[in-house]
């Protein structure tokens, strides 16, 4: 998956020479933290930039570029990160377009490599993207190994407009699976999830469908926000039973606006799958279990089956 991102970073760059990347430690050899941007400072040396250790110059930068029509993708180090450079998505990036009634664009794309089961430690390994969704003029996008990560990327700057990418660290090192993830017309099962959680649910299915003779559909969900309802609705089609799960902490979240966009459909049995209401350990082991893997998403869903 990480070759993807870098080919899609690569075709931005390619697309324009008024295009920038910019980033913490993103320079050849090194090429960034989890490697997205190896070789892209050595093809394009003007326009591929290190920065100091301060996210709220990086975004608050490349926000002053893209007002100035130069299209800027920012490279978060880590995820949990984003809280030092909240105040320029929030309050600046997303709203200028708003404030001066659409006469400017702020093309800037931030990435951010979000997420746990690396045993990174509490400060490492959180799920923060809800604390995002729902900001007016901010595109939340969340991907996996079995997204269109191309599309994705392609959609997002050729936007033109604030867009986050969420990108789950486990995925990686993954190969690209691009596979129909619902291929029953009538399911018993429709998992609802994004990101990291994918896989594991992908795994669970599987489990299901061997062990209990359940027919389950994976709903992917990409665009976190804003989150299309009708869309939804229509991915879960007649299915009744639903379990939705998200790696972050509970309350406020994702299980949240997926129960809010089904609340019309009548009968519907919604069950929610999250990570714990703390902080991650260190120790990889007890991550693990704290976190949604496949035995976890499988019991839950069977207490969908009274």
């Amino acid at each position: 998956m990480i070759d993807q991102i870098n080919a899609s970073l690569r075709a931005f760059l390619a697309g324009s020479d008024r295009t920038y990347v910019m980033g913490q430690d993103i320079l050849d050899p090194y090429g960034g933290a989890f490697k997205a941007t190896r070789g892209l400072s050595s093809e394009f040396p003007d326009r591929v930039l290190t920065t100091p250790i301060s996210e709220a110059v990086m975004v608050g930068v490349a926000t002053g570029m893209a007002l100035k029509r130069k299209p800027v993708c920012v490279e978060i180090m880590f995820g949990d990160f984003l809280t030092l450079c909240t105040d320029q998505i929030v309050n600046h990036m997303s709203k200028l377009p708003w404030v001066y009634n659409g006469q400017i664009g702020v093309p800037v794309v931030v990435r951010a490599p979000m997420g746990g089961k690396r045993g990174y430690g509490a400060t490492h390994s959180q799920s923060l993207e809800k604390h995002f969704c729902g900001v007016p003029g901010l595109t939340v996008y969340a991907t996996s190994q079995f997204s269109d990560i191309a599309g994705v990327y392609a959609d997002a700057f050729a936007a033109g407009t604030p867009h986050l990418l969420i990108e789950n660290k486990i995925t990686y090192a993954r190969a690209l699976e691009p596979r129909d993830l619902a291929p029953h017309e009538e399911a018993d099962l429709a998992i609802v999830t994004y990101g990291g959680s994918v896989e594991a649910a992908v795994q669970a299915a599987a489990r299901l469908e061997a062990e209990e003779e359940l027919a389950v559909n994976i709903v992917e969900i990409t665009r976190l926000s804003p989150l299309d309802h009708a869309d939804l609705v229509r991915r879960v089609g007649p299915c009744r039973k639903v379990l939705v799960v998200e790696e972050g902490a509970p309350g406020w979240g994702f299980a949240a606006e997926v129960a809010l966009a089904l609340s019309s459909v009548d009968g519907l049995r919604l069950q929610p799958l999250t990570g714990p209401d703390h902080p991650l350990p260190s120790t990889k082991g007890w991550e693990l279990a704290l976190l949604p893997e496949p035995g976890s998403i499988a019991a839950a869903a069977l207490r969908l089956f009274p």
